[in-house]
């Protein structure tokens, strides 16, 4: 009988202990405006424990034909639990001010099904959180349609230029890096 009752609270601890080790990654705290919508997105309710692409995109840059090859990645690893995660910028001046015509651009013109946010600063100090945290871990985005391969536990495992294509063998291997990684 008394290894029971040491044996609960011994449970309940590491139970305890568990739940507040699950705190989310800096990465992931905060929310950002989902574009085109009257919601925003929790960061951490939505993707934590998920590898994730982040891409900051712009409507009338030269690399925007990537949304397709984006989307393509989206659509052949959303089943093992890819989140793709695209963020509008105009740091680049190559976005539009009207959402309107971002979503139009997106989701029209590219079939783009994955996570749009409103456009959003990505460099800079006054960069989204996102993004300074993505620059700490790694580096600010360069240009549009810079990449950021981001494991289960929210940190960045690899990073691509806009030069690099979604479906380049070196992104897909980090893509399935991060799926592979534990949450």
């Amino acid at each position: 009988m008394t290894i029971r009752w040491f044996s609960i609270p011994i449970v309940l601890l590491a139970i305890g202990g568990t739940a507040l080790a699950a705190e989310c990654p800096p990465l992931l705290q905060g929310e950002l405006p989902k574009l085109r919508a009257k919601e925003n997105i929790d960061l951490c309710k939505r993707f934590e424990g998920k590898p994730l692409v982040v891409v900051n995109t712009a409507s009338f840059c030269g690399f925007a034909p990537q949304f397709k090859s984006l989307e393509a990645l989206n659509q052949r690893y959303k089943s093992q639990g890819l989140e793709v995660i695209g963020v509008p910028s105009n740091d680049f001046k190559q976005e539009s001010k009207d959402g309107a015509e971002t979503a139009k651009v997106c989701y029209v013109n590219y079939g783009v099904t994955f996570t749009m946010t409103d456009p959003q600063t990505v460099k800079g100090p006054d960069a989204t959180h996102l993004f300074k945290i993505l620059a700490e871990q790694s580096s600010a985005p360069r240009w549009n349609f810079y990449k950021y391969v981001i494991d289960r536990q929210g940190n960045v495992i690899a990073n691509f230029s806009s030069l690099t294509k979604p479906d380049d063998p070196a992104m897909i291997a980090a893509v399935e890096k991060a799926i592979a990684s534990k949450p």
